[in-house]
């Protein structure tokens, strides 16, 4: 994977869970925690869809790696969800 494709990556887990906090109504940090966010998200979804039976939807390939932009959504919501439930609120 070259420095572009880890750039690239990195974006898309950006916006998917910026997205999710956004869809959530639950946003805390910056830019470095919607990556973080987006990549939690995309491994939550991803045992979701897998526990569910379902199946994946819209897979980006960036390297050789697959991410899942719909799963990594939904992962990102319920991650920032439970987050929320679990932090106060100021």
């Amino acid at each position: 994977m070259s420095l572009l494709e880890f750039l690239l990556l990195l974006l898309i887990a950006g916006v998917c869970g910026s997205i999710g906090q956004a869809i959530a109504g639950y946003s805390r940090g910056g830019c470095i925690v919607s990556i973080v966010v987006g990549f939690i998200g995309a491994l939550l979804g991803q045992w979701m869809s897998a526990q569910l039976g379902l199946p994946e939807l819209f897979n980006v390939n960036v390297g050789g790696n697959t991410f899942p932009i719909i799963w990594s959504i939904i992962g990102s919501v319920a991650f920032v969800v439970v987050v929320g439930f679990l932090t106060k609120r100021k």
